[in-house]
């Protein structure tokens, strides 16, 4: 038997490995997918799109962190956090001023209707929860596989 050639039985495994079903990323992609649809009229109802909540429940967590702290905690790089935190400075939710120790650097503070959104905002979680159909219990448990397995993905980048 030719080992460089597969068998039936590995050519059928790699078939199934290549199913859409079969895939991780298509599972998770799919659930973000209609996570962010469940969201979209909790949020519309703030006046916010979803990531621009995230933004916020950062801010909210902490205020007056740098643009760089804020993609760093949202996984993402800062040019583009820079045009959706301008929308929410027009929005009135917060300011963006320069560091004066280094100009290079700009701080998100919260405005007082920032801070006010939170408390409208209290509702979401318990909605979602309502949505997924899942205890509280299986949700944190889930959650912390999940971020697990971004730390891992990201280890491997």
């Amino acid at each position: 038997m030719n080992a460089d050639r597969p068998t039936a039985d590995k050519s059928a495994a790699s078939c199934d490995d290549l199913l859409l079903d079969s895939q991780m990323c298509f599972a998770l992609y799919s659930t973000s997918l209609l996570m962010t649809k469940v969201y979209k009229p909790l949020l519309q109802a703030l006046g916010l799109t979803y990531p621009q909540y995230l933004a916020m429940m950062v801010l909210w967590e902490k205020d007056g962190l740098t643009v760089g702290e804020i993609s760093t905690r949202l996984l993402t790089d800062p040019g583009s956090l820079t045009p959706l935190l301008k929308r929410l400075e027009v929005e009135g939710l917060l300011s963006r001023t320069r560091s004066r120790e280094d100009e290079r650097v700009v701080i998100v503070q919260l405005t007082d209707d920032g801070r006010a959104l939170r408390e409208r905002a209290l509702h979401v979680p318990g909605c979602i929860l309502e949505a997924s159909g899942q205890s509280v219990e299986r949700l944190k448990a889930l959650q912390a596989e999940l971020v697990l397995l971004r730390g891992s993905l990201q280890d491997s980048l």
